[in-house]
């Protein structure tokens, strides 16, 4: 994974590269914009729907590009620098409609990575997660052709090395979009600042934490899903990860 590689995109060019709310007594956005990461998790699926482990291939349902375009709304005075997003379908046209609103034309390029996918489930994707008798996201172990927690683990905490130095290379607020999994393993006491918040058990489409991008990674607005209001049928049993 991380091999470069460039290709054009719906929305404008993409590269590649290798339920909360603020905190009380935080800063306006405007006050700390320039060294925040705004962390997203993709709109919703047909598959997050019907509880299936998603092939890699698995793209937005019109709900879940709706609720991408409500956070695209939602960022659109944010300043963003630039977006960087797993390379998956669900997330890079998630990230189309954040530069599509937030841009314009001509759109700037979309940076992606491979080290931003969901953890992979191998030879699981495609199967209904209720019909399966355990729990593959708690298992450690990897199913066959997927991945171990610990090779996960690995891999996200090199997307965010990659994270931070992409948002130090723009010099200004950086969006990226990536999966549930991925940001349940980045947003960890220990890891960020969550000061005495909770992640929640679940995690909504396009869900956005938004972090400093300074040590020691302060979150300051936690899994928010205030854009999705008004929006019908958001399914609080959808599934998260995989």
């Amino acid at each position: 994974m991380g091999s470069p590689r460039s290709a054009f995109g719906a929305a404008g060019r993409v590269s590649r590269l290798a339920a909360g709310q603020p905190v009380p007594g935080a800063p306006s956005c405007a006050a700390y914009r320039v060294v925040t990461l705004y962390l997203i998790r993709h709109g919703e699926t047909p598959l997050n729907v019907a509880r299936v482990l998603q092939p890699a291939d698995t793209p937005l349902s019109e709900r879940g590009h709706a609720q991408a375009r409500a956070l695209a709304q939602r960022l659109k005075p944010m300043g963003l620098a630039g977006i960087l997003s797993s390379d998956l379908p669900r997330a890079l046209q998630t990230a189309q409609a954040i530069a599509a609103s937030c841009f314009g034309a001509p759109v700037p390029t979309i940076e992606t990575s491979d080290l931003l996918q969901e953890r992979n489930f191998g030879d699981l994707r495609g199967r209904p997660y209720d019909s399966l008798g355990f729990d593959p996201i708690a298992n450690p172990e990897a199913a066959p052709g997927g991945e171990s927690i610990a090779r996960f683990d690995a891999r996200v905490m090199r997307a965010w090395a990659l994270v931070l130095r992409r948002q130090a290379e723009l010099g200004g607020p950086l969006a990226v979009v990536t999966h549930g999994l991925v940001l349940r393993a980045w947003l960890q006491g220990g890891r960020v600042d969550l000061g005495g918040q909770t992640v929640p058990q679940h995690l909504a489409n396009t869900a956005l934490s938004i972090v400093d991008a300074r040590v020691p990674h302060r979150v300051r607005t936690l899994a928010c899903a205030q854009h999705l209001q008004g929006l019908a049928g958001r399914d609080g049993r959808s599934l998260v990860g995989g």
